[in-house]
């Protein structure tokens, strides 16, 4: 169930909240995918010249790096299309016929079919 917005306070969080929680949820499967992998992969071929603990951090942090920035582009692109209800509404309006949801779409074919089944008894 969604969270009540309070008075006062806006209703949902901004852009650049959304990416920044991306980033840091980012860089929290990074680092820990970064870990497994590197922890294998030093199990696997050693740790080279450099030794166990800049070979595993380099693992970590280039993954973190990744994921967080990934993760902060999804998050603002999974959120930024939703818009308040009267712009919503007032989309709808100024669209296309042809531009409209699913549910009403699949409506008309149903309201079509039955046209057609209904034609077809007839005859």
């Amino acid at each position: 169930m969604p969270a009540v917005p309070q008075q006062g306070h806006p209703a949902g969080l901004t852009v650049w909240q959304k990416r920044a929680m991306g980033a840091a949820m980012g860089a929290g499967v990074g680092l820990t995918m970064g870990f497994l992998f590197g922890t294998f992969s030093i199990l696997r071929g050693g740790a080279g010249p450099r030794g166990v603990l800049p070979t595993l951090s380099q693992y970590m942090l280039g993954s973190a790096a990744t994921f967080s920035f990934f993760l902060a582009i999804g998050s603002v692109i999974r959120n930024d299309g939703q818009l308040p209800p009267h712009l919503e509404a007032a989309g709808m309006q100024l669209a296309s016929p042809i531009i409209r949801s699913r549910a009403e779409g699949l409506s008309n074919m149903r309201l079509q079919w039955a046209l057609e089944k209904q034609r077809r008894s007839t005859q």
